[in-house]
């Protein structure tokens, strides 16, 4: 299967739209939402287009798709306008053989790794930092954010195709990439 991964989307309608243009033409089989849907959070700048409401009602249109889970600055008042499952602090994905371990990474993180056999996938977004490393036989994946991207990394989402897992901006430009065999 081919998955698409976005994250800290933090109300940011301009970037949300960004990535869908992404999702129409990169047509993955599911899209994974790493949390952060709506709110900025406290610690972070409005991001561009702030418009949570609307941000809602594009990733509505792709609930059928949509794989999600809770992000740090997502409540139970957030799950009220989306109409996919979002409150859970993670999802597991079972592909080719192979245990994806998707979480937000406030919870379970790179540096706090639930159980995993050797040759796992554990992916989360929370840093905005595009991450794809293998450590001790476990593949860590980030695609960063989409609209509020640290440490002057651009706005990037993430792709995952057969055995490879690429961070890549909007503008086609590959920022990591891993293979996954």
């Amino acid at each position: 299967m081919k998955f698409m991964f976005i994250s800290d989307i933090h109300g940011s309608l301009y970037w949300l739209n960004k990535a869908l243009e992404q999702v129409e033409l990169e047509k993955p089989d599911r899209i994974i939402l790493l949390g952060d849907y709506m709110y900025h959070g406290p610690r972070n700048p409005l991001p561009e287009q702030y418009a949570p409401a609307q941000v809602a009602d594009r990733l509505n249109q792709y609930k059928d798709r949509i794989l999600a889970l809770r992000g740090n600055c997502d409540a139970e008042v957030d799950q009220m306008l989306l109409q996919f499952p979002m409150m859970g602090d993670h999802v597991q994905i079972y592909d080719q053989g192979r245990r994806i371990f998707a979480s937000h990474g406030h919870i379970h993180s790179m540096d706090n790794l639930p159980s995993l056999e050797a040759g796992s996938i554990f992916i989360q977004g929370h840093t905005h930092i595009p991450v794809a490393e293998e450590r001790e036989g476990i593949y860590l994946l980030n695609p960063g954010s989409i609209s509020l991207p640290k440490e002057q990394w651009p706005h990037s989402y993430g792709l995952m195709d057969a055995d490879v897992f690429k961070v890549l901006d909007f503008n086609g430009n590959i920022l990591k990439r891993i293979s996954l065999n």
